[in-house]
């Protein structure tokens, strides 16, 4: 059974993630949502569409919840799931962690948290100036 895939993010920051890695990949091979948080909102309103799409997107695989940082709205709410519903919640979203989840919609949900990880930690680098490809003219 695959996993869902739910992603509260601030504003936008999900939806042009999600258009981003689906344009990478030429398609979405995931169930998802997408719960934007403005500033001002009410957390409850948000918990409560969360539960809702947890709901929604749960077909007995449970769902893989991806943030964008820790300690914030997006991820206060998503870790009140843990422990009541069958969820994995991954903070720290970038678009290397989103396209490594996307590349492997049928693994288990503790399988796919940790690819979540894993493509969030391998997508870092610093660039220096030797490792570029492109020279000064």
């Amino acid at each position: 059974m695959s996993a869902g895939l739910l992603i509260i993010t601030h504003e936008t920051v999900g939806s042009a993630l999600v258009e981003t890695a689906s344009t990478i990949l030429g398609m979405c091979p995931m169930s998802l949502e997408i719960i934007s948080v403005s500033p001002g909102c009410a957390p409850e309103d948000v918990v409560e569409k969360t539960y809702a799409a947890v709901r929604r997107l749960d077909k007995g695989g449970g769902v893989l919840v991806l943030t964008d940082m820790y300690g914030s709205t997006p991820s206060n709410v998503a870790n009140r799931l843990c422990g009541e519903v069958a969820v994995k919640v991954v903070a720290g979203l970038n678009l290397p962690m989103l396209v490594r989840v996307l590349n492997y919609p049928n693994l288990s949900l503790e399988e796919l948290a940790y690819k979540a990880v894993t493509g969030g930690e391998d997508g870092i680098f610093v660039c220096e100036p030797d490792s570029c490809d492109i020279k000064d003219s």
